[in-house]
């Protein structure tokens, strides 16, 4: 009997530890957040090293921070953020880099021939002058674009005759000699081999190029605040290409001068993105717009008789006022934008004054609308 009792007393342990657990609610998102921050470097870390920004610190422009803000906020933000949850984000927009149409050295570079040196000189010496050097490169390139770049490999006469390769940069309508990056300089930094720089340097170069500046001292004694110098060097990326990056000294360093742009980002079904402002064209009304209310059949006779005398709009019906600004919208804007705002600004008589009133219309592609 003892056993058959111990065996009733165990059924109910082994029946309750065989029960399913009770089913827990997972925590619910919990906060909706509204997010102001600017971008730090490690901020931009949080990117795939492949984006340009993981290494630059910066974008090239705002459609780029629009497409890359959202990533970084991904992986920065909690994941429990409630749809609806807002971030405004300041961020760096690239230095003044030269944007050279074409970088790709082997487009850019020219070796002086014989024939060149005696179509500027006109004597068989070989050799150039600075000034024929300028000359020569009005010649040789007789249509240069805004921040065409060339590197020039020739014969420098300076009292004597010596090899040089120099980068030249077709700015505000001339051509001029701008700093170039020296074998010696990419040694410092152990870029000797190929003489040339990596992109996984990028974000590095500003600071090189301001040590390099500084211990030139044919650039310090010259050299004022605020003056700009124009930096050729040549990087790697799959291809070698010669770049030029414009540094500003303040009285003490060179450094680019990033500005900043600021965007709108929101979460919706649990993914980020920027908000694009919707464009907008403001439209005032003129006389001619007036004139032509009042000789339309909007509205009824005596709002057209007082907008006639006094060039405002009072107690005018809402449907009459749409109907008033589509008019103009439609004999003033032939071809309008789908996807903008257009805001009517009138004069509104109320309370014994003039109120300067807008309403915004929208053309859906069809029709206007007012929103």
């Amino acid at each position: 009997m003892k056993k058959i009792y111990y065996l009733l007393v165990l059924l109910p342990v082994a029946f309750t530890a065989c029960q399913k657990q009770p089913y827990v609610q997972p925590n619910p998102l919990t906060k909706t957040a509204t997010l102001t921050f600017t971008l730090t470097q490690a901020d931009y870390q949080l990117l795939p090293s492949t984006a340009y920004p993981s290494m630059t610190d910066n974008f090239n422009s705002a459609a780029d921070a629009n497409t890359y803000i959202p990533m970084i906020l991904t992986a920065k933000e909690s994941p429990l953020l409630n749809d609806q949850s807002t971030a405004t984000v300041t961020y760096a927009i690239a230095p003044p880099s030269v944007k050279v149409a074409d970088s790709l050295y082997s487009d850019i570079h020219y070796t002086v021939t014989s024939a060149d040196y005696f179509a500027v000189t006109g004597n068989h010496y070989g050799d150039f002058s600075s000034s024929d050097v300028l000359n020569f490169l009005a010649y040789k390139y007789p249509a240069a674009v805004a921040n065409q770049l060339v590197v020039l490999s020739y014969v420098l006469y300076n009292g004597t005759d010596t090899n040089v390769v120099n980068s030249f940069l077709y700015i505000n309508g001339a051509w001029m000699q701008i700093y170039q990056i020296s074998p010696a300089q990419y040694a410092i930094v152990g870029d000797g081999k190929y003489n040339n720089f990596s992109s996984a340097e990028i974000s590095k170069l500003p600071g090189y190029f301001n040590a390099f500046l500084k211990a030139d001292i044919t650039i310090m004694d010259t050299i004022k605040t605020n003056d700009v110098e124009y930096v050729s060097y040549q990087i790697y990326t799959g291809a070698t290409y010669q770049k030029v990056l414009a540094l500003t000294y303040d009285g003490n360093n060179f450094g680019v001068i990033s500005t900043q742009g600021t965007g709108s980002f929101l979460k919706t079904k649990g993914a980020w993105a920027a908000v694009i402002p919707t464009p907008t064209i403001t439209h005032k009304l003129t006389a001619t717009d007036i004139q032509l209310i009042v000789n339309s059949t909007i509205g009824s006779s005596s709002e057209r008789s007082n907008l006639n005398q006094y060039g405002d709009f009072s107690n005018w019906a809402a449907a009459d006022l749409d109907s008033a600004f589509i008019l103009v919208l439609t004999t003033d804007y032939p071809s309008p934008q789908t996807g903008t705002n257009y805001d009517v600004v009138y004069l509104n008589y109320t309370g014994g004054s003039d109120v300067s009133t807008t309403i915004v219309f929208q053309w859906n592609g069809t029709a206007w609308a007012a929103k």
